[in-house]
């Protein structure tokens, strides 16, 4: 009997490495990626977001957030398992998920939730903080926010990328190595240069497919298409015209196109100016006119964009459709001419949003043919934000946002008086604004949106020119690159999810 135990015992040994697999395989390889911008040291911080997409290619790595757009949509719980919204919308309670830890091993708590809200100063902060109370830690796992009065717009502006206000971090923040509750963990960072991050393997969604990400800044185009054909980089970020097609074109590698709530368009700071040509609608209306925007489309990302007339993308809830004004330059002059330049008129610089120059060029040539002439001025991507945040940009800026929200966050930050990239105002869309952001009634707060919509598309406050499609190139390594996972995001995400082929 004895032989027959100490012989079972042996087979258990023996067979119990065949049985005792891990549950979840341990991350393997590197992805690198080349982007469009040089990586800045504040986005890697979640309190100094902006108003634009850009930080949160690299917040979705590192960090995490109580709520966040996902593959699941805009409000998916993820720090916070559950989240309530009491009957008169004054009180939200979020419930915060148990075991989830921070990088350094510290579990994420209710105080920390409290002191990333205070901390965040980002661009967006003022319209979210001018309307909470107060933030009640309930117990170490349960937080509450207060209103001040409803607010319809709080989970848009709190749990989307509207603000990175719900993106969490320690209380005994390390300023020097950031620490987050994200994917993956900081390793090092050269400014301007590349950014290292790798596996968090106690991250709570999953364990990481990939080892080690690597994001590289590659500002120039044609510098990150050579890195992806030589197999230097995985993924790159942005690209467009001849550069794109050939990519499409080459073996082994594939575009794809990313469709962010995004709308390149023409802001026009001077039309509040009296004594400006553009403070005359009909020259707004003629350089409108002046652009052939299914040509830019096709030239600059292959046809994938989606011209429009209005500001606000259409994927955007609250969003009204406007088909865009018809290229005609014959009527582009004609109402030059009725506005008091037959001859048309010298409207200064034309500055685009970095680094999407090669289209300010192709705008700035269809201006010029229908007289209305600018001078092309470009600037690295953080003085340009800057600068045009202060409104120390005159002439014509090409602009261009894409965070998340909806039609209210976009018209915040670009048509109201509070608006950070808004020069002026117009009175009744103050009204209209103020009204719909206590309204609870869905329809009739639609109906608003929709009003000031139609006023800011009459006024020609801006000009819109398409709904960006933003075009990466993948290289032949790459299995699963997330495109598109999550609605309406630019870059790869969830980094979770990425996967590389076997061998790679």
């Amino acid at each position: 009997m004895q032989s027959l135990v100490i012989r079972f015992v042996l087979v258990t040994l023996l067979l119990l490495p065949i049985f005792a697999q891990p549950a979840t395989a341990a991350p393997e390889g590197t992805m690198t990626w080349g982007v469009h911008v040089t990586l800045a040291a504040r986005w890697l911080d979640p309190s100094d977001t902006e108003a634009f997409i850009t930080p949160f290619m690299v917040l979705y790595a590192l960090h995490d957030a109580l709520v966040k757009p996902m593959p699941g949509g805009d409000n998916t719980p993820s720090l916070a398992e559950s989240w309530t919204m009491s009957k008169d919308g004054l009180t939200y309670e979020f419930v915060l998920r148990k075991g989830v830890k921070f990088h350094n091993g510290d579990p994420v708590t209710a105080e920390d939730v409290k002191f990333s809200f205070e901390r965040y100063h980002g661009s967006a902060a003022k319209p979210l903080k001018d309307r909470v109370r107060e933030v009640q830690i309930v117990d170490p796992g349960r937080v509450r926010f207060q209103l001040k009065e409803a607010w319809p717009d709080f989970m848009t502006f709190y749990g989307t990328s509207a603000t990175g206000s719900a993106w969490i971090v320690p209380k005994k923040y390390v300023e020097k190595a950031p620490i987050g509750a994200g994917p993956y963990k900081f390793v090092s960072f050269n400014p301007g240069i590349d950014l290292v991050m790798e596996a968090f393997e106690g991250y709570w969604r999953k364990v990481p497919n990939v080892k080690r990400l690597v994001f590289r800044s590659m500002p120039d185009e044609t510098t990150r298409a050579a890195a992806l054909k030589a197999g230097d980089v995985d993924i790159v970020y942005l690209l467009s015209g001849p550069v794109a097609a050939e990519v499409k074109r080459s073996a082994g590698l594939r575009l794809a196109a990313a469709m962010p709530p995004g709308v390149v368009f023409l802001d026009l700071p001077e039309q509040w100016d009296p004594k400006s040509p553009w403070a005359d609608k009909r020259v707004r209306l003629a350089a409108s006119h002046a652009l052939d925007r299914s040509a830019l489309n096709q030239a600059e990302t292959l046809g994938l964009s989606r011209p429009t007339g209005g500001l606000v993308p259409r994927v955007l809830e609250f969003a009204k459709t406007f088909e865009p004004p018809a290229y005609d330059l014959a009527r582009a002059k004609k109402l030059l001419a009725e506005a008091g330049y037959p001859s048309g008129f010298d409207a200064g610089d034309l500055t685009p949003f970095p680094p999407f120059f090669s289209l300010a060029e192709a705008i700035g040539n269809y201006l010029q043919e229908a007289g209305i002439r600018t001078r092309m001025r470009t600037m690295e991507r953080a003085a340009f934000l800057t600068a045009w945040r202060e409104h120390k940009i005159k002439g014509v800026i090409m602009g261009l946002g894409a965070p998340a929200g909806n039609a209210a966050t976009r018209i915040e930050a670009y048509v109201t008086k509070g608006g950070i990239y808004a020069t002026g105002m117009v009175p009744e869309i103050e009204d209209l604004y103020a009204r719909q952001a206590r309204e609870l009634d869905r329809k009739k707060r639609e109906s608003m949106l929709h009003q000031i919509q139609q006023i800011m598309y009459d006024r020609v406050l801006h000009v819109p020119i398409y709904e960006l499609a933003f075009l990466w190139g993948v290289g032949p390594r790459v299995d699963e690159a997330c495109v598109d996972h999550i609605k309406g995001f630019s870059y790869s995400a969830p980094y979770e999810d990425l996967k590389l082929k076997p061998g790679r």
